[in-house]
């Protein structure tokens, strides 16, 4: 069993969503101590981004083969400017490849990656959830649910500390309330292997 871990968020010890993706992993790990995980630094090595030349690479690349051979996948994916990290953005772009995580069927696009769990680490400084009067301004977590559906990916599941910026108490409160949920997370991962 393998997990990915990606993280984009760019402000280090203070990233919400690193600390919330890193929740999630070490959760995983206590539930099956023998799994393997792999790491992806999104500010550290930046995924490159696409241009003419890179087009020729994309069906083989380190990126996409660290997903595709990936059971799970957490993601550390802080907001900026109401969408997702450029970082991630262009990291999604190395796995959405025709002919590898989707293909064009007759009845439109259809997802080859299907079986994955992933878990998205979502971090905000507003209140953007649904029923919020900024959930209009959430480009962030339905983009990232829709690039992960068009490769197949349904089981998703977001662990999301959102209002960060709004006081010192509003972030305490969202993270350690983020931080729980990371926690709880892995608890069905034995039924999970055995299905």
């Amino acid at each position: 069993m393998k997990l990915l871990h990606v993280d984009a968020g760019i402000t280090g010890p203070e990233s919400v969503s690193r600390q919330i993706s890193a929740a999630v992993v070490d959760a995983y790990l206590r539930a099956e101590p023998t799994l393997e995980v792999v790491r992806r630094d999104l500010e550290a090595d930046p995924a490159p981004h696409l241009d003419g030349r890179g087009l020729a690479s994309l069906p083989d690349n380190a990126i996409l083969r660290e997903f595709l051979e990936a059971d799970v996948l957490v993601i550390g994916a802080p907001m900026y400017n109401f969408g997702i990290a450029s970082q991630l953005k262009a990291w999604f772009d190395h796995v959405l490849v025709a002919g590898r995580t989707f293909k064009y069927g007759p009845a439109g696009p259809e997802g080859l990656a299907a079986g994955k769990r992933a878990i998205l680490a979502s971090s905000r400084g507003g209140l953007y959830a649904p029923g919020t009067p900024g959930s209009a301004l959430d480009f962030q977590e339905p983009h990232l649910r829709a690039m992960l559906r068009h490769m197949g990916v349904e089981d998703i599941t977001v662990i999301r500390a959102e209002g960060v910026a709004l006081s010192p108490e509003a972030r305490s409160q969202a993270i350690a309330e983020a931080l729980l949920n990371a926690r709880a997370v892995a608890r069905d991962f034995p039924r999970r292997v055995a299905a």
